[in-house]
């Protein structure tokens, strides 16, 4: 595996890192005011990582022997045409999936009532201070992020068409998903280190990113058809 390859995979699972489970709710947790709760945040991060650790599991042995013909289809100039005409499909879709997002925020629709249960349940209230209600909150988050799950996804086939042995894509695959939580577990650290200096600045991040969790998938979306474009576009063939 080359230095480029895991960069990119990198770069994958910070796109995921911004997702509503791996960031958006932890940061609940963290910009709760009082004394942060460690082990909560923790047992959230820890169940995502582990829900994502295993789904992918199960697509790198399930899924394995699908992705032969896919990638010698990808590897072709037929292929290569196909992977830019969808990534140019997914850079549309995302400028669609943003206007609706702004639509939604002209109407007034800021904070859905899901959303705000859920922000409920993360920081303790409405009965949700269990550990157990928090597990179920975080699979919920993890489960509903399934559809979306797009870079995740590239994550996969990429390691699929590797030509590594079955424990090293596990750990492979391990690291993704530390690498997926690192930045809320980034933001933890300076959470206890800095106590009230910084929680200020994290309420500001954290009620930016839920007033625009509608354009998350957005921007997402888009950023995966342009890795696409890009990768695809050198061995496009072209007519002289």
């Amino acid at each position: 595996m080359t230095i480029a390859l895991l960069g990119g995979l990198a770069v994958l699972a910070l796109i995921d890192s911004t997702s509503f489970g791996t960031l958006v709710i932890p940061l609940w947790l963290l910009a709760s005011p009082g004394r942060v709760r460690v082990g909560r945040v923790l047992v959230f991060l820890a169940t995502v990582a582990l829900f994502y650790w295993s789904a992918g599991l199960v697509l790198l042995w399930g899924a394995g022997w699908a992705f032969d013909p896919v990638v010698a289809f990808v590897d072709s100039p037929a292929g290569a045409i196909a992977v830019v005409a969808a990534g140019a499909a997914l850079i549309v879709w995302s400028f669609r999936l943003e206007k609706a997002a702004k639509q939604r925020k002209r109407d007034g629709v800021v904070v859905s009532g899901r959303i705000s249960r859920w922000r409920a349940r993360a920081v303790g209230a409405e009965g949700g201070g269990g550990l157990l209600s928090l597990v179920g909150l975080a699979l919920a988050a993890a489960l509903v992020e399934v559809g979306s799950m797009l870079p995740y996804l590239a994550a996969i086939g990429t390691i699929t068409a590797l030509d590594l042995a079955t424990p090293a894509r596990v750990a492979v695959l391990a690291g993704y998903c530390l690498v997926m939580v690192a930045p809320a577990l980034v933001l933890l650290v300076a959470r206890v280190a800095a106590a009230g200096r910084i929680e200020p600045a994290l309420g500001r991040l954290e009620g930016w990113l839920t007033r625009n969790a509608g354009e998350t998938l957005s921007w997402i979306v888009g950023i995966i058809g342009v890795l696409l474009v890009v990768n695809a576009a050198g061995a496009v063939e072209l007519p002289l």
